[in-house]
């Protein structure tokens, strides 16, 4: 398999497997009342508080996108906006108590799903599929940064 065949058949791949994630996290989300990308920006900030920019740059999408769902949990009051010692003009946005039971409401279906994933793959597999995922990432930021 030459370079770029290899390239394209990882894209393809990540590409089926992002809209296979997608397609998940939707079916876990809604009972819930959320949607994938609700539960996505919440999941962002359970553990501490994070302005919209820093939201986007973990997740890897544009700040746009995470500001106008973020606007969204605000008004559904499932978070709110906080003042952020670090700048003024950039609030922190935080789960409300209602957005963290929310979130706490997919939990049995995501440890199912995780137990099912690793049923299929087995737990070193499964591991190592997360190591390389994660290395294939570091590499596409690192060619992105060069």
């Amino acid at each position: 398999m030459t370079e770029p065949e290899m390239l394209s058949g990882t894209a393809l791949a990540v590409f089926r497997l992002g809209g296979q994630f997608i397609s998940a996290a939707e079916r876990l989300a809604k009972p819930a009342g959320l949607t994938a990308a609700w539960w996505q920006v919440l999941g962002a900030v359970l553990h501490e508080p994070l302005p919209v920019s820093g939201i986007a740059r973990a997740m890897g999408i544009t700040r746009q996108s995470v500001q106008r769902i973020a606007d969204l949990l605000v008004e559904k009051g499932l978070a709110e906006y906080v003042p952020n010692p670090a700048h003024r003009r950039a609030k922190l946005l935080r789960p409300t108590d209602r957005g963290r039971e929310a979130v706490g409401r997919i939990g049995p279906g995501h440890a199912d799903l995780a137990q099912r994933l690793t049923d299929q793959l087995g737990p070193d597999e499964f591991a190592e599929t997360v190591r390389v995922l994660e290395r294939l990432s570091r590499a596409m930021d690192a060619i992105e940064e060069s």
